[in-house]
């Protein structure tokens, strides 16, 4: 039974590009296109393809909420975004809305067919360019998280935390800031309940991921 995909961009010379190509492929059938967002919105629900190649910048809807619009009433309709934007604003919205793959239109043909048949078996396909962008964005909101975080500490607060991920117990602590072990306790329990942390484990884990200790090789 054939894969059957709606194409959506307002580049007619890109619609008909693509229909060429995929219909080279015996496995795939395009069953319409549609030039702008609602029309796609449309179709999608009319129609009902398997697949939708989905451009981000077309009028009247754009990309990213006909996919919104889409995967919300058919959730089993697949959504590959195809794109010249490549940045990680327009790939982080589109595949919060929905689309299992992201491809920028410098795409080989054979990447866009891999693409496919990948999401069809209901994983994500980002090509390489597209995986770089989302790592880092990932690393960038891990880092700011864990920054933010960091600022409702103190200085001090900070440094019991560092000593108390290292493995110090509460006297060596007390020992080495040259305080009371009372102020030791004071600053432990304020700094877990503004990083909501509930054990020893919990502190280490986050003075790993926010650099404040390095794990040894």
């Amino acid at each position: 039974m054939s894969i059957r995909i709606l194409l959506a961009d307002d580049h007619k010379i890109m619609r008909q590009g693509l229909r060429t190509l995929l219909e080279t492929n015996p496995d795939m059938e395009v069953i319409a296109e549609a030039e702008n967002g609602p029309t796609t919105v449309r179709l999608a629900r009319e129609l009902s393809p398997d697949v939708v190649i989905m451009d981000i910048g077309m009028p009247g809807l754009n990309g990213v909420e006909a996919t919104r619009r889409i995967v919300d009433k058919s959730p089993g309709i697949k959504v590959v975004a195809l794109s010249m934007h490549t940045d990680r604003q327009f790939v982080a919205e589109m595949l919060k809305a929905g689309a299992l793959a992201y491809l920028p239109k410098g795409c080989d043909f054979d990447e866009l067919t891999l693409a496919i048949n990948t999401i069809l078996a209901d994983q994500f396909y980002l090509s390489p360019e597209i995986v770089g962008v989302v790592v880092e964005d990932y690393v960038r909101h891990l880092k700011e998280s864990n920054y933010l975080a960091l600022s409702t500490l103190t200085p001090r607060e900070r440094e019991v935390l560092r000593l108390l991920a290292e493995g110090k117990n509460t006297n060596q602590i007390a020992s080495e800031l040259q305080v009371s072990t009372k102020t030791v306790s004071s600053h432990r329990q304020r700094l877990m309940n503004k990083l909501d942390l509930h054990n020893l484990a919990d502190v280490t884990r986050y003075a790993i991921r926010a650099g404040l200790i390095l794990l040894e090789p």
